[in-house]
């Protein structure tokens, strides 16, 4: 970590954490743990979004579309769902490419009790059909990517928890917590050790 987004967690003026007291309970380096987690939970999800480009979110669209019609919500979590979870797009990049898609005569919209069911014409299916034998972008662009954020989601929900029993829990469950902790490092370590 480059440490930039440590400055000022949770501190208030004069160094004091949250409660008052330096670092207050559960401080860490002088600041609240429960607030150096939650900032390092937002940086670590912004840095590690994988940013997919306006040709993969219409790759995707008009492959999905291919399989069967859907509306945008289905795309979005389909694209989701596929790729891990590594590749969530936001309805202001899935809307936007459904109206051009449309405007290029590739796809049509029905619209029933309110929502918008995309399909796709003759000359979308040929577009669609013309791009099979390339990997889908849910595959090729974000494998390395779903396989990059598996750990660190994984070591950011311990960290979550580690941060709940540093509010809540009382002495011993802090001592527990901290031999639970303390076994888990070795057996990290020791998977690393195997052969």
């Amino acid at each position: 970590m480059d440490g930039s987004f440590t400055a000022g967690f949770g501190s208030k003026p004069g160094g004091q954490g949250a409660s008052g007291g330096p670092g207050g309970p559960g401080g860490f380096g002088g600041f609240p743990l429960w607030e150096t987690l939650d900032q390092f939970r937002d940086v670590f999800e912004q840095r590690l979004s994988p940013r997919m480009s306006r040709g993969d979110v219409r790759a995707a669209v008009l492959a999905l579309l291919a399989e069967r019609p859907m509306h945008g919500y289905q795309i979005i979590h389909e694209i989701e769902e596929r790729s891990g979870g590594a590749w969530k797009p936001s309805p202001g990049s899935v809307y936007p490419t459904l109206q051009l898609l449309a405007d290029e005569g590739l796809i049509t919209a029905e619209e029933s009790n309110g929502r918008k069911t995309y399909s796709l014409t003759d000359t979308g299916r040929a577009e669609a059909e013309s791009a099979a034998d390339r990997a889908a972008p849910w595959e090729s662009g974000t494998k390395e990517s779903a396989r990059s954020t598996v750990l660190p989601k994984a070591g950011m929900k311990l960290a979550q928890a580690v941060g709940q029993v540093a509010r809540g829990g009382t002495p011993e469950q802090v001592a527990q917590a901290v031999d639970v902790l303390d076994e888990a490092r070795r057996k990290l370590y020791s998977i690393l050790a195997q052969e």
